[in-house]
């Protein structure tokens, strides 16, 4: 049985200001494939999530400049 190797990343956000900025990340970035255990925070201006697939990253920093927040790290 092959299992699969999770890693974790932070990202640093700018512009969330509240829990309903949180869910609608949280939203976006639940409809990608292999990512998991997201935990948003808006006072640090943090994002953390775990993956499986390098590409993921790439596609959760596009998931969250499309809901019109910035990615700065």
């Amino acid at each position: 049985m092959n299992e699969v190797k999770r890693m974790e990343k932070t990202i640093n956000v700018k512009g969330m200001h509240c829990k309903s900025c949180e869910m609608l990340i949280a939203d976006s970035l639940g409809e990608i494939s292999g990512v998991a255990n997201v935990k948003i925070d808006h006072k640090k201006g943090t994002v953390n999530f775990s993956y499986e697939r390098e590409e993921a990253v790439a596609e959760v920093k596009k998931a969250i400049e499309k809901e019109g927040y910035k990615v700065v790290g």
